[in-house]
């Protein structure tokens, strides 16, 4: 399956996929048995809990995807840090985001062609589900950048 399925980050593991409503669901875990806390940079292999992470992701064979793993929380064992607890983060998207960076700069592509309501129809139909609010706020994002 890996030469269809290539996830966006080497510390996750393929699982399992299924089809789901005419969408491909890619389960997939993190391998890593350790974590750099963001605050302070020190080094945790404490897991403290564990959450569920859904993205969508660019589209394979014509079909929405979206990827589930299950992200940790790690305890930060520097006694001098203000942050107890700290999540494992990964550069494939952003924090709190709903979609992969790669989507989100096809949006922002799309985007640019075409007005933020046929563009919003368009990706909905073909890319990812996406409202015009979505797409105004990574134009936004996009524009500040520079």
């Amino acid at each position: 399956m890996n030469g269809i399925i290539s996830l966006p980050d080497e510390n996750l593991r393929y699982i399992s996929h299924e089809i789901e409503n005419g969408s491909i669901l890619i389960r997939a875990e993190s391998v890593r048995t350790e974590a750099l806390c963001p605050h302070c940079g020190t080094v945790s292999a404490k897991v403290h809990s564990r959450y569920s992470r859904r993205l969508q992701d660019l589209p394979i064979q014509g079909r929405k995807v979206r990827i589930h793993f299950e992200n940790k929380k790690y305890f930060c064992v520097d006694r001098d840090c203000r942050h107890r607890r700290f999540a494992e983060q990964f550069d494939f998207y952003d924090f709190k985001a709903t979609k992969t960076k790669r989507l989100q700069n096809e949006i922002v592509r799309v985007a640019l062609t075409q007005s933020s309501v046929s563009a919003s129809r368009y990706l909905r139909n073909s890319v990812a589900d996406v409202s015009k609010s979505v797409i105004c706020d990574l134009l936004k994002k996009e524009r500040a950048k520079g």
